[in-house]
Protein backbone atom coordinates (compact mmCIF):
# COMPACT_ATOMS: atom_id res chain seq x y z
CA UNK A 1 0.00 0.00 0.00
CA UNK A 2 1.36 3.78 -0.99
CA UNK A 3 0.86 6.73 0.17
CA UNK A 4 1.01 9.97 -2.23
CA UNK A 5 1.94 13.03 -0.57
CA UNK A 6 1.38 16.02 -2.82
CA UNK A 7 2.47 19.70 -2.50
CA UNK A 8 -0.29 22.65 -0.93
CA UNK A 9 -0.19 25.50 -2.95
CA UNK A 10 3.13 27.22 -3.16
CA UNK A 11 3.64 30.21 -0.67
CA UNK A 12 5.09 32.42 -3.57
CA UNK A 13 3.59 33.32 -6.60
CA UNK A 14 4.09 31.39 -9.78
CA UNK A 15 2.48 34.04 -12.28
CA UNK A 16 4.90 36.02 -14.51
CA UNK A 17 6.90 35.84 -17.81
CA UNK A 18 8.69 32.75 -18.62
CA UNK A 19 9.84 31.82 -21.83
CA UNK A 20 8.31 28.65 -23.61
CA UNK A 21 8.64 25.24 -21.97
CA UNK A 22 12.31 23.13 -23.63
CA UNK A 23 11.71 20.28 -25.48
CA UNK A 24 9.91 17.76 -23.27
CA UNK A 25 9.66 13.90 -23.87
CA UNK A 26 5.95 13.86 -21.52
CA UNK A 27 3.93 16.36 -23.25
CA UNK A 28 1.95 19.30 -20.86
CA UNK A 29 -1.02 19.97 -23.06
CA UNK A 30 -3.92 22.57 -22.79
CA UNK A 31 -7.37 23.17 -24.12
CA UNK A 32 -9.85 25.71 -23.70
CA UNK A 33 -12.46 26.21 -26.79
CA UNK A 34 -13.95 29.06 -25.31
CA UNK A 35 -11.01 30.92 -25.08
CA UNK A 36 -9.34 30.16 -28.99
CA UNK A 37 -12.22 29.62 -30.63
CA UNK A 38 -15.18 31.93 -28.77
CA UNK A 39 -13.04 34.73 -27.40
CA UNK A 40 -10.49 35.19 -29.32
CA UNK A 41 -9.70 39.21 -27.78
CA UNK A 42 -8.93 37.21 -24.45
CA UNK A 43 -6.89 34.45 -26.53
CA UNK A 44 -3.33 35.93 -26.89
CA UNK A 45 -3.04 36.80 -23.32
CA UNK A 46 -4.17 33.38 -22.26
CA UNK A 47 -2.01 31.39 -24.67
CA UNK A 48 1.20 33.53 -23.53
CA UNK A 49 0.54 32.56 -19.85
CA UNK A 50 0.29 29.11 -20.83
CA UNK A 51 3.77 29.59 -22.69
CA UNK A 52 4.99 30.65 -19.47
CA UNK A 53 3.88 27.69 -17.25
CA UNK A 54 5.30 25.42 -19.53
CA UNK A 55 2.92 24.15 -21.61
CA UNK A 56 3.73 22.40 -24.56
CA UNK A 57 0.45 21.59 -26.92
CA UNK A 58 -2.47 23.02 -27.57
CA UNK A 59 -6.04 21.26 -28.69
CA UNK A 60 -8.12 23.37 -30.61
CA UNK A 61 -11.43 22.00 -32.40
CA UNK A 62 -11.66 22.07 -35.88
CA UNK A 63 -15.76 22.23 -36.01
CA UNK A 64 -17.51 21.02 -39.11
CA UNK A 65 -20.61 22.28 -38.07
CA UNK A 66 -19.09 25.60 -38.27
CA UNK A 67 -16.25 25.52 -41.09
CA UNK A 68 -18.52 23.39 -43.53
CA UNK A 69 -21.30 26.13 -45.79
CA UNK A 70 -25.25 25.54 -45.35
CA UNK A 71 -25.52 24.06 -41.59
CA UNK A 72 -29.23 23.21 -41.89
CA UNK A 73 -29.03 22.22 -45.61
CA UNK A 74 -30.62 18.80 -46.45
CA UNK A 75 -28.81 18.70 -49.49
CA UNK A 76 -25.33 19.92 -49.72
CA UNK A 77 -24.42 23.05 -52.14
CA UNK A 78 -23.78 22.89 -55.77
CA UNK A 79 -20.95 23.06 -56.61
CA UNK A 80 -19.13 22.78 -53.09
CA UNK A 81 -15.59 20.84 -53.44
CA UNK A 82 -15.45 19.78 -49.72
CA UNK A 83 -11.85 18.28 -50.38
CA UNK A 84 -10.71 21.42 -51.31
CA UNK A 85 -9.97 23.53 -48.48
CA UNK A 86 -10.11 26.29 -50.90
CA UNK A 87 -12.94 25.85 -51.96
CA UNK A 88 -15.00 29.50 -51.07
CA UNK A 89 -17.53 28.18 -49.42
CA UNK A 90 -15.88 26.67 -46.72
CA UNK A 91 -15.02 29.50 -43.99
CA UNK A 92 -11.67 28.54 -41.97
CA UNK A 93 -11.51 32.00 -40.39
CA UNK A 94 -11.85 31.48 -37.25
CA UNK A 95 -10.24 28.16 -37.01
CA UNK A 96 -7.08 30.01 -38.78
CA UNK A 97 -6.81 32.59 -36.07
CA UNK A 98 -7.05 30.30 -32.93
CA UNK A 99 -4.02 28.39 -34.54
CA UNK A 100 -1.88 31.49 -35.57
CA UNK A 101 -2.43 32.34 -31.78
CA UNK A 102 -1.41 29.32 -30.59
CA UNK A 103 1.38 28.88 -32.84
CA UNK A 104 2.80 32.75 -32.30
CA UNK A 105 3.92 31.36 -28.68
CA UNK A 106 5.81 28.37 -30.15
CA UNK A 107 3.39 25.94 -29.11
CA UNK A 108 1.77 22.82 -30.64
CA UNK A 109 -1.30 22.19 -32.09
CA UNK A 110 -3.28 19.36 -32.04
CA UNK A 111 -6.66 19.11 -33.81
CA UNK A 112 -9.61 17.73 -33.15
CA UNK A 113 -11.43 17.12 -36.32
CA UNK A 114 -14.93 16.36 -35.45
CA UNK A 115 -18.67 16.55 -36.40
CA UNK A 116 -21.20 16.91 -35.75
CA UNK A 117 -21.52 18.38 -39.36
CA UNK A 118 -23.82 20.33 -41.65
CA UNK A 119 -27.04 18.57 -41.74
CA UNK A 120 -26.54 17.78 -44.99
CA UNK A 121 -23.52 15.44 -44.07
CA UNK A 122 -25.99 13.49 -42.24
CA UNK A 123 -26.63 9.58 -44.42
CA UNK A 124 -30.27 10.60 -43.31
CA UNK A 125 -30.76 13.92 -43.38
CA UNK A 126 -34.19 13.88 -43.59
CA UNK A 127 -34.00 13.18 -39.92
CA UNK A 128 -33.11 17.19 -38.99
CA UNK A 129 -30.24 15.48 -36.55
CA UNK A 130 -27.02 16.57 -37.55
CA UNK A 131 -25.39 14.33 -35.04
CA UNK A 132 -27.40 11.37 -36.33
CA UNK A 133 -25.45 8.75 -38.85
CA UNK A 134 -22.74 11.12 -40.39
CA UNK A 135 -21.39 10.19 -44.30
CA UNK A 136 -18.01 8.76 -43.60
CA UNK A 137 -17.16 10.09 -47.38
CA UNK A 138 -17.99 13.58 -46.48
CA UNK A 139 -16.09 13.58 -43.19
CA UNK A 140 -13.33 12.05 -44.80
CA UNK A 141 -13.44 14.94 -47.42
CA UNK A 142 -13.49 17.49 -44.28
CA UNK A 143 -10.75 15.73 -42.75
CA UNK A 144 -8.82 15.59 -46.16
CA UNK A 145 -9.56 19.95 -46.49
CA UNK A 146 -7.82 20.34 -42.87
CA UNK A 147 -4.87 18.39 -43.10
CA UNK A 148 -4.00 20.13 -46.36
CA UNK A 149 -4.83 23.03 -44.98
CA UNK A 150 -2.95 23.16 -42.02
CA UNK A 151 -0.18 20.45 -43.00
CA UNK A 152 2.24 23.32 -42.18
CA UNK A 153 1.14 24.01 -39.08
CA UNK A 154 -0.15 20.75 -37.49
CA UNK A 155 1.19 17.14 -36.92
CA UNK A 156 -1.59 15.31 -34.71
CA UNK A 157 -5.22 15.06 -35.99
CA UNK A 158 -7.55 13.78 -33.49
CA UNK A 159 -10.56 12.22 -35.42
CA UNK A 160 -13.94 12.78 -33.89
CA UNK A 161 -14.39 13.95 -30.35
CA UNK A 162 -16.13 11.78 -27.65
CA UNK A 163 -17.86 9.33 -29.80
CA UNK A 164 -19.63 7.80 -27.17
CA UNK A 165 -21.52 10.27 -25.99
CA UNK A 166 -24.74 11.76 -27.41
CA UNK A 167 -24.06 15.35 -27.76
CA UNK A 168 -21.38 14.11 -30.11
CA UNK A 169 -22.67 11.23 -32.17
CA UNK A 170 -26.47 9.79 -32.86
CA UNK A 171 -27.82 7.18 -32.22
CA UNK A 172 -25.54 5.34 -29.40
CA UNK A 173 -27.78 2.32 -29.62
CA UNK A 174 -30.56 0.41 -31.80
CA UNK A 175 -33.25 -1.24 -30.29
CA UNK A 176 -33.65 -4.99 -31.23
CA UNK A 177 -36.46 -6.64 -29.75
CA UNK A 178 -36.44 -5.75 -26.11
CA UNK A 179 -32.80 -5.28 -26.50
CA UNK A 180 -30.45 -2.83 -26.80
CA UNK A 181 -27.49 -3.21 -29.31
CA UNK A 182 -24.41 -0.59 -29.74
CA UNK A 183 -24.43 1.04 -32.95
CA UNK A 184 -22.20 4.51 -32.27
CA UNK A 185 -19.09 1.75 -32.39
CA UNK A 186 -19.58 0.96 -35.99
CA UNK A 187 -20.45 4.03 -36.86
CA UNK A 188 -17.27 5.48 -35.86
CA UNK A 189 -15.30 2.27 -36.87
CA UNK A 190 -16.46 3.43 -40.56
CA UNK A 191 -15.96 7.11 -39.91
CA UNK A 192 -11.97 6.27 -39.10
CA UNK A 193 -11.51 4.18 -41.60
CA UNK A 194 -12.47 7.05 -44.21
CA UNK A 195 -11.12 9.68 -42.54
CA UNK A 196 -7.60 7.98 -41.66
CA UNK A 197 -5.89 7.81 -45.05
CA UNK A 198 -7.54 11.09 -45.91
CA UNK A 199 -5.57 12.69 -43.26
CA UNK A 200 -2.08 10.65 -44.38
CA UNK A 201 -2.57 11.58 -47.54
CA UNK A 202 -3.13 15.01 -47.51
CA UNK A 203 -0.23 15.51 -44.61
CA UNK A 204 1.90 12.04 -44.92
CA UNK A 205 4.15 12.69 -41.53
CA UNK A 206 0.87 13.48 -39.32
CA UNK A 207 0.02 11.22 -36.52
CA UNK A 208 -3.51 10.55 -36.31
CA UNK A 209 -5.46 9.83 -33.05
CA UNK A 210 -8.20 7.79 -32.76
CA UNK A 211 -10.87 6.77 -30.05
CA UNK A 212 -11.14 9.96 -27.99
CA UNK A 213 -13.40 8.69 -25.29
CA UNK A 214 -15.24 9.91 -22.91
CA UNK A 215 -14.48 7.50 -19.38
CA UNK A 216 -17.95 6.54 -18.44
CA UNK A 217 -21.47 5.25 -19.60
CA UNK A 218 -24.87 4.01 -18.99
CA UNK A 219 -26.91 1.18 -19.35
CA UNK A 220 -28.93 1.81 -22.23
CA UNK A 221 -32.69 2.99 -21.37
CA UNK A 222 -32.96 4.91 -25.20
CA UNK A 223 -31.22 4.93 -28.33
CA UNK A 224 -29.27 7.82 -27.25
CA UNK A 225 -27.59 6.48 -23.61
CA UNK A 226 -23.90 7.58 -23.74
CA UNK A 227 -21.92 4.01 -24.08
CA UNK A 228 -19.40 3.14 -21.83
CA UNK A 229 -15.60 3.31 -23.59
CA UNK A 230 -14.47 -0.32 -22.97
CA UNK A 231 -17.75 -1.73 -24.20
CA UNK A 232 -17.24 0.80 -27.29
CA UNK A 233 -13.79 -0.30 -27.84
CA UNK A 234 -14.88 -4.14 -27.95
CA UNK A 235 -17.79 -3.19 -30.24
CA UNK A 236 -15.62 -1.20 -32.45
CA UNK A 237 -13.25 -3.95 -32.26
CA UNK A 238 -16.10 -6.53 -33.19
CA UNK A 239 -15.58 -8.55 -30.51
CA UNK A 240 -18.08 -9.61 -27.67
CA UNK A 241 -17.19 -9.27 -23.80
CA UNK A 242 -14.58 -12.61 -23.43
CA UNK A 243 -13.05 -10.74 -27.10
CA UNK A 244 -14.15 -13.28 -29.54
CA UNK A 245 -14.63 -12.31 -32.86
CA UNK A 246 -18.04 -11.57 -34.28
CA UNK A 247 -18.89 -11.40 -37.90
CA UNK A 248 -22.17 -10.37 -37.75
CA UNK A 249 -24.38 -7.91 -37.87
CA UNK A 250 -22.80 -4.07 -38.53
CA UNK A 251 -19.88 -6.64 -38.10
CA UNK A 252 -20.07 -8.49 -41.33
CA UNK A 253 -17.04 -7.87 -43.56
CA UNK A 254 -15.08 -6.44 -40.80
CA UNK A 255 -11.77 -4.32 -41.46
CA UNK A 256 -10.62 -2.47 -38.27
CA UNK A 257 -10.07 0.79 -37.51
CA UNK A 258 -6.48 2.27 -37.91
CA UNK A 259 -4.54 4.64 -36.39
CA UNK A 260 -0.89 5.65 -34.86
CA UNK A 261 -2.14 6.42 -31.23
CA UNK A 262 -5.32 6.62 -28.80
CA UNK A 263 -6.59 9.85 -27.52
CA UNK A 264 -8.65 9.24 -24.11
CA UNK A 265 -10.13 11.69 -21.90
CA UNK A 266 -10.24 9.90 -18.48
CA UNK A 267 -11.88 12.45 -16.65
CA UNK A 268 -11.75 11.36 -12.65
CA UNK A 269 -15.26 13.41 -11.42
CA UNK A 270 -14.69 12.98 -7.95
CA UNK A 271 -12.45 10.19 -7.74
CA UNK A 272 -8.89 10.52 -6.52
CA UNK A 273 -6.67 9.91 -9.53
CA UNK A 274 -5.65 6.04 -7.94
CA UNK A 275 -9.38 5.66 -7.36
CA UNK A 276 -10.86 2.48 -9.49
CA UNK A 277 -13.90 2.98 -10.74
CA UNK A 278 -16.21 -0.45 -9.79
CA UNK A 279 -17.51 -0.31 -12.92
CA UNK A 280 -15.40 -2.37 -15.23
CA UNK A 281 -16.63 -0.97 -18.62
CA UNK A 282 -15.98 2.45 -17.82
CA UNK A 283 -12.33 3.75 -17.49
CA UNK A 284 -11.36 6.81 -15.27
CA UNK A 285 -8.31 7.74 -14.52
CA UNK A 286 -7.53 5.29 -11.88
CA UNK A 287 -8.36 3.10 -14.63
CA UNK A 288 -5.73 3.52 -17.01
CA UNK A 289 -4.43 -0.03 -16.39
CA UNK A 290 -8.43 -1.44 -17.11
CA UNK A 291 -7.50 0.25 -20.01
CA UNK A 292 -4.72 -0.68 -21.22
CA UNK A 293 -5.53 -4.05 -20.81
CA UNK A 294 -8.62 -3.83 -23.48
CA UNK A 295 -6.26 -1.76 -25.83
CA UNK A 296 -3.69 -5.02 -25.92
CA UNK A 297 -6.67 -7.72 -26.17
CA UNK A 298 -7.87 -6.00 -29.18
CA UNK A 299 -4.31 -5.41 -30.58
CA UNK A 300 -3.54 -8.92 -30.40
CA UNK A 301 -6.35 -10.08 -32.23
CA UNK A 302 -6.07 -7.33 -35.05
CA UNK A 303 -9.40 -5.64 -34.02
CA UNK A 304 -8.15 -2.26 -33.79
CA UNK A 305 -4.63 -1.08 -35.33
CA UNK A 306 -2.07 1.56 -33.40
CA UNK A 307 0.38 1.80 -31.16
CA UNK A 308 0.68 0.74 -27.02
CA UNK A 309 1.01 4.48 -26.51
CA UNK A 310 -1.86 6.90 -25.70
CA UNK A 311 -2.46 10.41 -24.83
CA UNK A 312 -4.31 11.63 -22.39
CA UNK A 313 -6.21 14.96 -24.28
CA UNK A 314 -8.89 15.81 -22.00
CA UNK A 315 -8.30 15.91 -18.13
CA UNK A 316 -9.60 18.36 -15.01
CA UNK A 317 -11.67 18.69 -11.81
CA UNK A 318 -14.60 20.46 -11.41
CA UNK A 319 -14.44 22.88 -8.04
CA UNK A 320 -16.65 23.95 -5.85
CA UNK A 321 -17.19 26.91 -6.09
CA UNK A 322 -18.29 27.40 -8.32
CA UNK A 323 -20.36 23.86 -8.54
CA UNK A 324 -21.26 22.28 -5.22
CA UNK A 325 -23.11 19.70 -6.98
CA UNK A 326 -20.32 17.99 -9.30
CA UNK A 327 -17.51 19.82 -7.83
CA UNK A 328 -13.93 19.19 -5.73
CA UNK A 329 -12.79 21.42 -2.89
CA UNK A 330 -9.84 23.99 -4.79
CA UNK A 331 -7.63 22.04 -2.29
CA UNK A 332 -8.36 18.42 -3.52
CA UNK A 333 -7.97 20.12 -6.99
CA UNK A 334 -4.39 21.20 -6.30
CA UNK A 335 -3.73 17.53 -4.61
CA UNK A 336 -5.24 15.81 -7.54
CA UNK A 337 -3.78 17.44 -10.46
CA UNK A 338 -0.40 17.42 -9.11
CA UNK A 339 -0.93 13.64 -8.17
CA UNK A 340 -2.47 13.24 -11.75
CA UNK A 341 0.61 14.54 -13.64
CA UNK A 342 2.98 12.30 -11.41
CA UNK A 343 0.87 9.03 -12.14
CA UNK A 344 0.55 9.90 -15.79
CA UNK A 345 4.52 10.57 -16.26
CA UNK A 346 5.12 7.33 -14.37
CA UNK A 347 2.69 5.60 -16.51
CA UNK A 348 5.76 5.13 -19.36
CA UNK A 349 2.91 4.45 -22.49
CA UNK A 350 1.22 7.55 -21.81
CA UNK A 351 2.78 10.26 -23.96
CA UNK A 352 1.27 13.30 -22.16
CA UNK A 353 -1.64 14.86 -19.86
CA UNK A 354 -3.56 17.66 -21.16
CA UNK A 355 -5.30 20.01 -18.88
CA UNK A 356 -9.40 21.21 -19.00
CA UNK A 357 -9.93 24.27 -18.77
CA UNK A 358 -7.89 27.39 -18.29
CA UNK A 359 -11.30 29.30 -17.36
CA UNK A 360 -14.50 27.86 -15.92
CA UNK A 361 -17.56 27.91 -18.22
CA UNK A 362 -20.11 30.42 -16.69
CA UNK A 363 -22.11 28.47 -14.39
CA UNK A 364 -26.11 28.13 -16.67
CA UNK A 365 -28.84 26.40 -14.45
CA UNK A 366 -30.71 24.60 -16.26
CA UNK A 367 -32.84 22.81 -13.87
CA UNK A 368 -32.48 21.06 -10.27
CA UNK A 369 -29.95 18.82 -9.16
CA UNK A 370 -26.72 18.54 -11.00
CA UNK A 371 -28.57 20.63 -14.04
CA UNK A 372 -28.66 23.80 -12.08
CA UNK A 373 -24.72 23.95 -12.16
CA UNK A 374 -24.21 22.98 -15.89
CA UNK A 375 -21.57 23.93 -18.10
CA UNK A 376 -17.43 22.36 -17.04
CA UNK A 377 -15.98 24.01 -13.70
CA UNK A 378 -12.46 22.45 -14.45
CA UNK A 379 -10.75 25.20 -14.94
CA UNK A 380 -7.07 26.39 -13.51
CA UNK A 381 -9.12 29.66 -13.00
CA UNK A 382 -12.60 31.16 -12.12
CA UNK A 383 -14.45 32.29 -15.08
CA UNK A 384 -13.71 36.25 -13.98
CA UNK A 385 -10.01 34.85 -14.38
CA UNK A 386 -9.36 35.12 -10.59
CA UNK A 387 -6.88 32.24 -10.47
CA UNK A 388 -7.41 29.25 -8.49
CA UNK A 389 -4.90 27.70 -5.65
CA UNK A 390 -3.59 25.07 -8.22
CA UNK A 391 -2.47 27.66 -10.69
CA UNK A 392 0.20 28.45 -8.12
CA UNK A 393 1.59 25.10 -8.25
CA UNK A 394 1.24 23.93 -11.92
CA UNK A 395 4.72 25.40 -12.70
CA UNK A 396 6.31 22.81 -10.14
CA UNK A 397 4.14 20.25 -9.22
CA UNK A 398 5.88 18.12 -6.28
CA UNK A 399 4.75 14.84 -5.16
CA UNK A 400 6.55 12.37 -2.49
CA UNK A 401 5.74 8.58 -3.43
CA UNK A 402 5.94 6.31 -0.52
CA UNK A 403 5.13 2.98 0.53
CA UNK A 404 3.27 3.14 4.17
CA UNK A 405 5.57 0.39 5.58
CA UNK A 406 8.77 1.68 3.55
CA UNK A 407 11.83 3.44 4.46
CA UNK A 408 12.46 5.20 1.06
CA UNK A 409 10.19 7.57 -1.29
CA UNK A 410 10.37 8.79 -4.35
CA UNK A 411 10.53 12.47 -4.87
CA UNK A 412 9.35 13.78 -7.87
CA UNK A 413 8.55 17.54 -9.66
CA UNK A 414 8.40 18.79 -13.11
CA UNK A 415 9.62 22.04 -13.80
CA UNK A 416 7.76 22.82 -16.23
CA UNK A 417 9.04 26.42 -17.68
CA UNK A 418 11.95 26.67 -19.37
CA UNK A 419 14.28 26.93 -16.43
CA UNK A 420 18.30 25.57 -15.18
CA UNK A 421 18.42 22.48 -15.34
CA UNK A 422 19.23 21.88 -11.77
CA UNK A 423 16.61 22.17 -8.72
CA UNK A 424 17.47 22.18 -5.18
CA UNK A 425 15.35 20.24 -2.32
CA UNK A 426 14.95 22.32 0.62
CA UNK A 427 14.23 20.73 4.27
CA UNK A 428 12.55 22.16 7.79
CA UNK A 429 13.44 20.00 10.53
CA UNK A 430 10.67 18.98 12.94
CA UNK A 431 10.60 21.74 15.24
CA UNK A 432 13.04 23.70 13.41
CA UNK A 433 12.05 27.02 11.81
CA UNK A 434 14.65 27.64 8.59
CA UNK A 435 14.85 25.90 5.72
CA UNK A 436 18.53 23.92 5.02
CA UNK A 437 19.85 22.32 1.40
CA UNK A 438 19.19 18.48 0.64
CA UNK A 439 20.78 18.01 -2.33
CA UNK A 440 20.61 19.83 -6.06
CA UNK A 441 19.57 17.41 -8.40
CA UNK A 442 19.74 17.21 -12.27
CA UNK A 443 16.21 17.81 -14.43
CA UNK A 444 15.71 16.01 -17.40
CA UNK A 445 15.04 17.53 -21.00
CA UNK A 446 11.36 17.59 -19.87
CA UNK A 447 12.01 19.14 -16.73
CA UNK A 448 11.31 16.46 -14.53
CA UNK A 449 13.69 15.12 -11.28
CA UNK A 450 12.92 12.36 -9.05
CA UNK A 451 15.06 11.03 -6.12
CA UNK A 452 14.73 8.21 -3.94
CA UNK A 453 15.01 9.69 -0.06
CA UNK A 454 14.33 8.80 3.26
CA UNK A 455 11.86 11.09 4.26
CA UNK A 456 12.82 12.60 7.96
CA UNK A 457 9.87 11.88 10.80
CA UNK A 458 7.90 15.65 10.93
CA UNK A 459 9.95 17.20 8.29
CA UNK A 460 8.55 19.84 5.35
CA UNK A 461 9.84 19.75 2.14
CA UNK A 462 9.91 22.25 -1.17
CA UNK A 463 12.30 22.83 -4.02
CA UNK A 464 13.70 25.53 -4.95
CA UNK A 465 14.25 26.46 -9.38
CA UNK A 466 15.29 29.44 -11.20
CA UNK A 467 14.19 30.10 -14.81
CA UNK A 468 16.09 31.19 -17.25
CA UNK A 469 17.70 34.43 -18.11
CA UNK A 470 15.68 36.54 -20.81
CA UNK A 471 15.87 39.68 -22.39
CA UNK A 472 12.79 41.14 -20.38
CA UNK A 473 14.30 39.25 -17.38
CA UNK A 474 18.12 38.81 -17.21
CA UNK A 475 18.28 38.15 -13.57
CA UNK A 476 15.59 36.13 -12.69
CA UNK A 477 14.99 35.14 -8.64
CA UNK A 478 14.44 31.71 -7.46
CA UNK A 479 11.12 30.07 -6.96
CA UNK A 480 9.65 28.02 -4.54
CA UNK A 481 7.41 24.96 -5.38
CA UNK A 482 4.24 24.12 -2.97
CA UNK A 483 5.03 22.32 0.10
CA UNK A 484 4.43 18.89 1.73
CA UNK A 485 4.59 18.27 5.60
CA UNK A 486 5.04 15.19 7.43
CA UNK A 487 4.51 17.39 10.75
CA UNK A 488 1.33 17.70 10.06
CA UNK A 489 -0.89 15.00 10.66
CA UNK A 490 -3.10 13.62 7.34
CA UNK A 491 -6.84 13.29 7.70
CA UNK A 492 -6.14 11.26 4.59
CA UNK A 493 -4.41 9.63 2.22
CA UNK A 494 -4.45 12.51 -0.20
CA UNK A 495 -3.77 15.18 2.55
CA UNK A 496 -1.51 17.83 2.39
CA UNK A 497 -1.06 20.97 4.75
CA UNK A 498 -2.00 24.00 3.83
CA UNK A 499 0.83 25.69 5.82
CA UNK A 500 4.30 27.59 4.65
Amino acid sequence: MKRMIVAAAAALSLAGAAPAAAQSTFEVGMEDEGLVLSNQHLAPDAVAAWKAWGVDVVRIHARWWEIAPAQEAQRKPSGFNAANHADPQYNWANLDSAIAIVRSQGLKVMLTLTGPGPLWSSTQPKKKNRLWKPDPKAFADFARAAATRYKDEVDRYLLWNEPNQKGWLQPQWEKKGRTYQPVSPHIYRDLVRAAQPAVKAADRGAEVVIGELAPIGNKPISANTPMRPLAFLRSMGCVDDRFRKVRSGHCKGFRAAKGDTLGYHPHPQKYAPDRANKDQDAAQFGDLKRLFTTIDKLRSRKAISISKTIHLTEFGYETKPPDPASGISTTLQTRYLQQASYIAWATKRVRGLSFYQWDDEPVRNLGGGTKRYSGWQTGLRFNDGTPKPVLSVMPAPFVIDQAKSGATATFWGQVRPDAERQVTLLVRGKGASEWSEVGTYNTRADGVWTRKLKPQAGAAFRYRWTPKPTFFDPNPQPRLSGMIDFGKREKSRYKASLAF
